[in-house]
């Protein structure tokens, strides 16, 4: 398995993840355990700032909540001069709940309720992301009826397709999210918000996909969004002052996978800006970008301990570990790919190769296929790397099992950032209806 950040194998022969031996932290904490590596964390978002720093141009960093979103770190994105995207009232009221500061926060997503959109309007945030134009219209009225005036962007498809898996591909022509940029949509929904009394559109924001390993797609998508800002400059005279490229920046998973440095990513997406939006713009538009995986993905790694095992003669052995789906659905959703380690044996030589079980009633319930490991024993610890972004995100009850617990390690010292859940916590809102109570009496 790859070390990322801080991750070591100590004198013992354990796994060490910011001066922490896992085998420790399994003592502290149980497991399924997933630890979060809080120096790696802080170290990516220096380099996306460094490297907008570098470029010269106005800009915001993002960090996108949906990739691991919790109050500590929230808070972490705050102290390191991060801004902050959310989707969702819960992704927002955690932020607000961190203290991060309101008009630092992006409120994305393509079907904001009007509850939401009360919320974040009485919340101050910074700038809505628009992403239809029934949303347009409410949001003009709520804004009306509060008396306000509120920021927005304006969610654009650029029509270029990243090299990706379909089901996190966005910006393409085909897709769920925004106002396309080829049929015209996206100039209508312009001249429509610049007359809009309660809205300011800032600008645009453009996504075109995720984990992606080169930066011919964002030059692309530069390009075709200032041919489009420069049309609606010409027949609108409206200048965006902000032009938002989403995020999408790819993290190594497994051998094979490709990524750039930030500040590779960064200097593709500040050279195009500066050469598509120089000669007609009076001034060079603020640069947005919204990373969320780059940030987390590498810095998490998810510890279980291995229970049982099945060996199929000529076929495959099984290991079953004590989680699963319910905290990584990655595998059974995209087919993702994991490396991991024994991490109570990590110098043991290696003598087989396993499939990684999770303990679900489901046969899709498998984390890694054909998987080299020393001799599997029942109690042995497995770390599983890059779990950081939308493990903990997308963790379900599924079988009633309890999500896990999450800790941040950082300079030899762990702290529970969210408590694993109880028995308690899984029957917390259930109600049994009297109609059924008295059924029960009767009977």
């Amino acid at each position: 398995m790859f070390l990322h950040g801080t991750s070591q194998i100590n004198a013992a022969g354990h796994l060490e993840i910011g001066g922490c031996d896992v085998v420790d932290l399994k003592a502290t904490y149980g497991t399924p355990l997933y630890i979060v590596d809080e120096e790696l964390v802080r170290q990516r978002c220096q380099q996306y700032i460094a490297a907008f720093r570098a470029s010269g141009l106005k800009f915001q960093v993002a960090y996108a909540s949906k990739a691991f979103c919790t109050m500590a770190m929230c808070r972490v994105a705050d102290e390191e001069g991060m801004s902050l995207d959310v989707v969702s009232d819960g992704e927002l009221y955690t932020a607000l709940q961190a203290g991060f500061p309101a008009k630092r926060i992006h409120f994305h997503g393509n079907n904001k309720t009007l509850e939401e959109i009360e919320m974040a309007i009485d919340a101050e945030i910074g700038c809505f992301v628009v992403d239809n134009l029934a949303e347009l219209q409410l949001l003009n009225a709520v804004a009306a009826e509060k008396n306000v005036r509120v920021q927005i962007l304006l969610r654009v498809t650029p029509g270029v397709e990243a090299h990706t898996h379909e089901y996190i591909s966005t910006g393409q022509t085909d897709s769920k999210f925004g106002f396309d940029i080829g049929n015209g949509s996206a100039f209508e929904a312009v001249k429509l918000a610049s007359e809009q009394s309660n809205l300011e559109l800032l600008g645009v924001h453009s996504h075109i996909g995720s984990q992606i390993f080169e930066t011919e797609g964002f030059e692309m998508a530069v390009q075709r969004v200032a041919e489009f800002a420069k049309n609606v400059f010409q027949q609108l005279g409206v200048q965006f002052k902000v032009v938002n490229l989403g995020g999408g920046f790819g993290i190594r998973y497994v051998e094979g996978d490709t990524p750039l440095e930030v500040s590779q990513y960064v200097k593709a997406i500040t050279d195009a800006v500066k050469a598509h939006f120089s000669g007609w713009s009076s001034e060079l538009p603020e640069i947005w970008v919204e990373p969320g995986r780059s940030i987390v993905g590498d810095a998490g790694t998810t510890l279980y301990t291995v229970g049982t095992s099945k060996d199929i003669p000529g076929v495959r052995k099984y290991v079953a570990v004590d989680g699963g789906m319910t905290d990584n659905p990655r595998p059974a959703l995209y087919e993702s790919k994991y490396e991991a380690l024994l991490a109570n044996r990590a110098n043991d030589p290696i003598e087989e190769t396993v499939s990684i079980a999770g303990k679900c009633c489901e046969s899709g319930d498998m984390l890694i296929w054909d998987l080299d490991l020393p001799k599997v024993n029942s109690g042995d610890l497995l770390a599983v790397a890059c779990t950081g972004a939308y493990n903990y995100s997308m963790a379900s009850n599924y079988n009633r099992i309890r999500r896990p617990a999450v800790v941040f390690v950082r300079q030899g010292e762990s702290d529970l950032v969210v408590r694993r859940e109880t028995l308690q916590d899984i029957v917390g809102n259930d109600v049994i209806p009297e109609r059924i109570n008295k059924q029960a009496v009767l009977k």
